[in-house]
């Protein structure tokens, strides 16, 4: 039977289907078409909303359900992995490399998936997103080389994860734990990680229903917040800071 999905206007401020009509197979699904515009993805990131499709396909349009989410104070690190960052030698920045960031991103294999979502499309629009003070990425160098880095979109005080990427061992763990510690003393509580993974499990993820997920991005997205860069605000500090304490 062929699934009867809605198709969205080509006006970019049209509204989006509620999240309760999205598919419980393929979980998530809600709507297709439309465009990658800046409205478009700030409206569907407010409602808890992110598109995700494969080269080929139209742009589709997910909610899941149930939702992945880290509380910012809630990134696991091993004892194991924070000894190894306390002779770590790795700088963490924030929005110094978000073109690279995303682009490695898309460059990364992924288990269990043939190619990338992350279309030229879609990069071109996470970098106007960029461009307009919207979407961040946080990165770990070692020297000059990008060793890790992840990227995502801030809406008033939540922000909605994307993806990230590890160039050595471990770098993709660190730049999480460094947005999260940061995001935390902003307070900012909640990190999306979009959809269950045994690997997000394991570094503290929470398995959250949709309707929980949606009620707490209800009141976070209304918070007032600038966009802009985040390099000054989030500083250059060492990857080792992220050995002792919490994340």
């Amino acid at each position: 039977m062929a699934l009867r999905i809605p198709q969205l206007d080509t006006d970019p401020a049209s509204p989006f289907p509620p999240v309760e009509a999205a598919l419980r197979e393929p979980d998530g699904l809600l709507a297709m078409g439309g465009d990658l515009s800046c409205v478009r993805l700030l409206n569907a990131y407010r409602q808890g909303i992110f598109p995700w499709y494969s080269r080929g396909q139209p742009i589709l349009w997910w909610s899941p359900d149930p939702r992945m989410v880290f509380r910012s104070d809630g990134v696991k690190l091993s004892s194991r992995f924070r000894r190894e960052l306390k002779s770590s030698a790795w700088q963490i920045r924030a929005d110094s490399a978000f073109a690279e960031v995303i682009s490695a991103c898309a460059r990364t294999p992924r288990p269990g998936q043939r190619g990338t979502w992350i279309t030229d499309a879609m990069q071109a629009a996470y970098l106007e997103l960029h461009r307009q003070g919207h979407a961040h990425s946080v990165e770990a160098f070692d020297g000059d080389r990008l060793v890790g880095g992840i990227y995502g979109v801030a809406v008033g005080r939540m922000f909605f994860g994307e993806s990230m990427f590890s160039a050595e061992s471990g770098g993709s763990k660190t730049v999480l734990a460094a947005l999260a510690r940061r995001l935390h003393g902003w307070g900012w509580p909640l990190i999306d990680a979009q959809v269950e993974s045994r690997h997000l499990l394991s570094l503290g993820a929470e398995s959250w229903p949709r309707r929980r997920f949606t009620a707490a991005i209800g009141e976070l997205v209304t918070l007032p917040q600038t966009p802009g860069s985040w390099t000054a605000a989030f500083g250059q500090w060492h990857a080792n800071e992220l050995a002792d304490g919490p994340v």
